[in-house]
C-alpha cells in the first residue's frame, strides 16, 4: 500500500466558543482528492491547519511524515492556494510569484516564477500588476505561487471560482496531470458538478465534521436512494406528463408555467433518478416532444449533506 502523504488525526479547531472543525481524521495518498463542503463547513480552516498556517486546538497533522508547523523542510514541499486573493499591492505577477520562491530559498527564483506562470498560461502578463487582473487571472496567479516550489503536496481552496469555461477546463486538466505525476492534490469546493471532473475520491465535511470518505460514485448512489427533483423543459409538456406518471419510481409530476424568458416545464420527483436519466430521452421521443432542458433541482452538495447527516 502507498504510504499516506497527508494525514489528520482527531483534528479540532475552535475560536473562543465556536468550534470550526471537530475531530477530523483521514489519510490521503498520491493523486487528486476533493474536499467537499458547503460554505462555512470548515474547509478553509482545515486547509490552514494542514498547510501549517494554523495550529490545531486538538489532534495532529502530518505531511510527508513530518509536522508542517515545526519542520521547514516539510513546509517547503507544500503548496497552498488560499481562497482569499492575498496579493501584495504594487508587486507584478512575476514579483509576487518570485517572492514565494525566495521565501523557501530556491535558486534563481525569477526563473522558477516564470516557469510557474507559464504553466498557468500567464507568461504574457508576468510584468503586469494583479490588481488589474480579472478574478480568474488572479486565481491562476495564486496557483502559480503554489506551484513555484514544485511541491509534493498541493492544497487548493476553491480554485475554480471566477474562471471562465476555457480556463476551468485547462485548470482541471492541469490538476489531473499533477495528480498523475504522483503529487498529493487536495482541492476544496462546494460545487458537486466541478468536483466530479477531478476524479472520484472525496472527503465530505459538514458542520466541521467529516461526514463521509470514499468514492464519489458512492455518494451518487446514496443520493439515488432518496427522491430527486428534476425539471424537464419541453415544447409540449401535456402528452409527456401522463407518460411520466406511469413510470416506476415517479412520486409526482408538477406543471411549471412559462416565464417571460422560458417556456413551460414539468418538475418530476423520482426515487429512481439514475434510471430516469437513462430513459427520459427515449420517452420524450415516443411522446413526440422536443427536449429543451433537463435540470436536476437537488443534485447539489446541500442535498448530499442532508442525505448524509439526517437520520
Amino acid at each position: 500500500m502507498t504510504a499516506p502523504m497527508l494525514e489528520a488525526s482527531g483534528v479540532t479547531k475552535w475560536y473562543g466558543d465556536v468550534v470550526a472543525v471537530s475531530g477530523v481524521s483521514f489519510a490521503v495518498g498520491p493523486g487528486v482528492t476533493a474536499l467537499l463542503g458547503p460554505n462555512g463547513a470548515g474547509k478553509s480552516t482545515l486547509l490552514r491547519m494542514l498547510s501549517g498556517q494554523a495550529p490545531p486546538s486538538e489532534g495532529s497533522v502530518r505531511i510527508l511524515g513530518g509536522d508542517p508547523r515545526r519542520d521547514p523542510a516539510v513546509k517547503a514541499r507544500v503548496g497552498l492556494a488560499p481562497q482569499q486573493e492575498g496579493m501584495i499591492p504594487g508587486l507584478t505577477a512575476i514579483e509576487f510569484v518570485s517572492l514565494a520562491a525566495s521565501l523557501v530559498g530556491l535558486d534563481d527564483p525569477d526563473a522558477r516564477a516564470r516557469w510557474a506562470l507559464q504553466v498557468v498560461e500567464l507568461a504574457d502578463v508576468a510584468e503586469h500588476r494583479p490588481g488589474t487582473f480579472s478574478k480568474g487571472m488572479k486565481q491562476r496567479v495564486k496557483l502559480a505561487q503554489a506551484l513555484v516550489t514544485d511541491p509534493d503536496v498541493l492544497l487548493l481552496d476553491e480554485p475554480l471560482t471566477g474562471l471562465d469555461p476555457a480556463q476551468r477546463n485547462h485548470f482541471i486538466d492541469l490538476v489531473g496531470r499533477l495528480g498523475a505525476e504522483g503529487r498529493c492534490v487536495l482541492i476544496s469546493s462546494h460545487v458537486l458538478a466541478e468536483v466530479e471532473r477531478f476524479g472520484s475520491r472525496i472527503l465530505v465535511v459538514a458542520q466541521g465534521r467529516l461526514a463521509a470518505v470514499g468514492d464519489f460514485r458512492a455518494i451518487r448512489d446514496l443520493m439515488d436512494d432518496h427522491p430527486h427533483r428534476i425539471r424537464l423543459r419541453v415544447d409540449d409538456p401535456a402528452p409527456l406528463a401522463s407518460r411520466l406518471l406511469d413510470l416506476d419510481g415517479i412520486r409526482s409530476v408538477e406543471f411549471e408555467p412559462a416565464t417571460y424568458t422560458q417556456g413551460p416545464a414539468l418538475v418530476v420527483e423520482t426515487t429512481r433518478a439514475s434510471a430516469f436519466r437513462r430513459t427520459i430521452a427515449g420517452i420524450c421521443v415516443d411522446a413526440g416532444v422536443a427536449v429543451e432542458q433537463i435540470q436536476p433541482l437537488d443534485d447539489d452538495l446541500d442535498s448530499v449533506f442532508r442525505y448524509l447527516i439526517e437520520p
